[in-house]
């Protein structure tokens, strides 16, 4: 075991990290530049709306397994809500069509021979085009890979790219996108039913794990923003805070699980992906209507999911870079007439909020793809950890909570 580890940054690498140290009884300490911990992945109280949401709304699968691992160390996973099976509803807002995809358990799809379970107007040819992304060069686009038009694309594969790696599938890389369809579509339906927090983010991510550090006496300090880091012997041997220094002994360690353009400033000459997509959330505050499904996914619109709680109903659209100069009231209102359609309800507008993330996550291109750093630098006691680094996956919860599993099996023996 290391001497004192610590952790910059709360966000979801980091607890997962300090998580994994602490459970095995490692000394840990946790830096948090912010006053609350969950970076992205964070719930507060919203004064507009007089109730607690999130700031955006993040899916899970049943794929993902570290995150599932994450909630059951904390305690956490009867917060999670969905569908005993991988069902997804979707609404086409152009023909007022509904449907819901099916995908069955087994790895052998034969869901897509049932026109009652596959995506309306796609034929079970139409799915071998995923398979093409299994062997997709990195250099490559999933535009340049496979079709982008027709019923599967325009109706599924396009909504699911979007979403998965925030990016346009025109400029996504081809490797990521098919990462996705490896550990989900291609695993079959059991890897593929959706979950939501249902009290929300910071109830089930992120108290919960506060609570697990607390509870093995591993403190996360917030409000301590780490200014920079001092180097002798190719290691660390300082942590510079401002009004605080740090001065680490020969066991100590360092995990790194800030934002890439916090990391960049703190280790110059570290390539980190540069360009970021931004990703806008609405939340409405009124009662869902009885029956509605708990996600459902919109074609033909301005949103793409629609997340069904108790009390609201929460939009997330993805690669949203051109609707952030347009006004909050003017979207709130295009939003809600949609959001009404799906849901069945009066034109009115309830109370609401628009989230809007500039730099939710790095674009998800070839280039930017390939400047994501291994977890390992040239430091013995330093690592790094976030979705960012090269977990394999887009920017998402579960690479996210890989990334700090990582870290912590690298300082820690794991």
């Amino acid at each position: 075991m290391p001497g004192t580890v610590h952790v910059v940054g709360a966000g979801l690498a980091g607890l997962a990290a300090a998580l994994r140290l602490a459970g095995r009884g490692a000394d840990v300490v946790v830096h948090e530049a912010a006053g609350q911990a969950g970076g992205r992945c964070r719930s507060y109280h919203d004064p507009a709306l007089d109730m607690v949401i999130d700031n955006g709304n993040h899916l899970l699968l049943s794929a993902n397994h570290a995150a599932l691992a994450y909630l059951e160390t904390i305690g956490a996973t009867g917060g999670l809500a969905g569908p005993p099976s991988a069902d997804f509803a979707f609404m086409d807002l152009a023909s007022g069509e509904r449907w819901t995809l099916r995908i069955n358990d087994g790895r052998l799809p034969w869901w897509i021979f049932d026109g009652r379970r596959r995506v309306p107007g796609t034929r079970p040819r139409d799915y071998l085009a995923f398979a093409r992304l299994l062997r997709a060069s990195p250099q490559k686009t999933i535009c340049q890979t496979v079709k982008c038009s027709g019923a599967l694309y325009e109706r599924l594969a396009g909504p699911l790219w979007i979403a998965a790696l925030n990016t346009d599938p025109k400029e996504a890389s081809a490797l990521l996108a098919g990462a996705i369809i490896r550990e989900t579509l291609g695993a079959g339906g059991k890897a593929c039913r959706p979950l939501i927090a249902r009290d929300g983010l910071g109830a089930v991510f992120i108290e919960p794990a506060l609570r697990f550090l607390g509870e093995r006496r591993a403190p996360v300090r917030f409000g301590h923003r780490l200014r920079a880091l001092a180097f002798a012997e190719a290691r660390v041997d300082a942590l510079d805070f401002g009004e605080d220094k740090v001065v680490l002994d020969r066991d100590d360690a360092v995990i790194l699980a800030v934002p890439p353009v916090v990391a960049v400033d703190l280790l110059p000459g570290l390539t980190v992906p540069s360009e970021f997509r931004a990703i806008v959330n609405a939340h409405f505050r009124v009662a869902a209507p009885s029956g509605l499904a708990p996600i459902i996914g919109v074609v033909n619109g301005t949103i793409e999911w629609l997340f069904t709680f108790a009390d609201r109903l929460s939009v997330t659209i993805s690669a949203a870079d051109r609707l952030l100069d347009t006004a909050r009231e003017t979207l709130a209102q295009q939003i809600w007439d949609e959001v009404a359609t799906v849901a069945g309800l009066p034109k009115a507008m309830p109370p609401w909020q628009i989230v809007r993330e500039r730099r939710a996550t790095f674009a998800a291109t070839p280039a930017e793809n390939a400047k994501r750093p291994g977890a390992q630098t040239s430091w013995r006691n330093l690592v790094l950890a976030g979705d960012w680094t090269q977990t394999g996956l887009p920017a998402t919860i579960e690479g996210a909570i890989r990334s700090g599993n990582r870290a912590a099996d690298l300082v820690g023996g794991g």
